[in-house]
């Protein structure tokens, strides 16, 4: 099943794609696409759902987070093996994890707005903001947990795996490597750098999600072009390390990492912009499309 979210910024409906590419309204049958609905159990029961029976939504409505209530996005940083050539970096022993607040979330193809850091206030020189300048895009594949978590071997982890979807972990370098001992999550937790989406497409439709392409394009030019089978640690190696050190929740994501050809790792260097247009895709997870946008209240 592929399950969206579909309408205005906290009004969204529960929605699921039909053969036809078509959203279907699940209202009647659905309160939300949140954490109770995606457990083992309510995903049986959506799929008994007779899809010729529901409204097929009509235009083309504006698409949400695809699980309304995910309590934390877990992501790995330097997870694909020429990704981490790429920015100089050695390959990880262990996977590198840091966190993206909830209150980065945005729609698959809502606008990234580019953010505005503080220059603190030092002696009499007042404190300032300045503008983003090495804002970056990383495409990844999202993990959606299902049920609980806790210490999981390897050889159970799948089970724990609701399904998947695009994560689009926007990164502002500055923020993230020019503080003292470096700090991800400032530069990658801004408001609206995290876009997710536009399905959350159940496990049992990609049966080989250690084997996708994945891309993305900036105003039209290809910049990432990978595979998941490049990463350094894999979905169950990810799954059950993450477990032993935080309980997953239903609805937790954990962004596995991106493949080569970020901004930061151009020769010169090609960060965001106003007006860039980002384009990036997954096999059988869909297509995200954002503008970028400049900073505003």
């Amino acid at each position: 099943m592929k399950l969206v979210r579909f309408g205005k910024l906290g009004r969204e409906k529960p929605g699921i794609i039909d053969e036809e590419g078509q959203i279907r309204d699940l209202s009647t049958k659905l309160k939300d696409i949140d954490s109770k609905a995606i457990n083992p159990n309510s995903l049986k029961l959506v799929q008994r759902v007779n899809l010729k029976k529901l409204n097929i939504v009509r235009g083309k409505p504006r698409l949400g987070v695809p699980v309304s209530d995910i309590g934390k996005i877990v992501c790995i940083g330097l997870n694909y093996v020429d990704h981490a050539k790429e920015v100089g970096s050695p390959l990880p022993k262990e996977p590198i994890i840091f966190l993206k607040p909830t209150s980065s979330l945005s729609g698959p193809n809502d606008e990234v707005m580019l953010p505005k850091g503080i220059i603190p206030k030092k002696g009499k020189t007042p404190s300032r903001l300045v503008d983003s300048k090495r804002s970056d895009w990383e495409v990844e594949l999202g993990i959606v947990i299902g049920d609980k978590a806790r210490s999981v071997p390897e050889s159970k982890a799948m089970q724990y795996v609701a399904g998947y979807t695009i994560v689009n972990d926007v990164s502002e370098r500055a923020y993230q490597l020019d503080a003292a001992a470096g700090q991800w999550t400032r530069g990658k937790g801004c408001d609206t750098f995290c876009p997710v989406g536009p399905w959350l497409v159940t496990k049992d439709e990609i049966s080989r999600p250690q084997n996708l392409s994945i891309w993305l394009e900036l105003n039209g030019k290809k910049m990432q072009n990978g595979n998941t089978k490049t990463m350094v640690f894999n979905i169950k190696e990810l799954i059950s390390y993450v477990s032993h050190y935080m309980t997953l929740y239903p609805g937790d994501i954990i962004a596995t990492g991106t493949p080569p050809g970020v901004g930061m790792g151009m020769k010169p260097p090609r960060y965001l912009k106003k007006g860039d247009e980002m384009k990036l895709g997954i096999d059988g997870l869909g297509v995200q499309i954002q503008k970028v946008i400049t900073w505003k209240k």
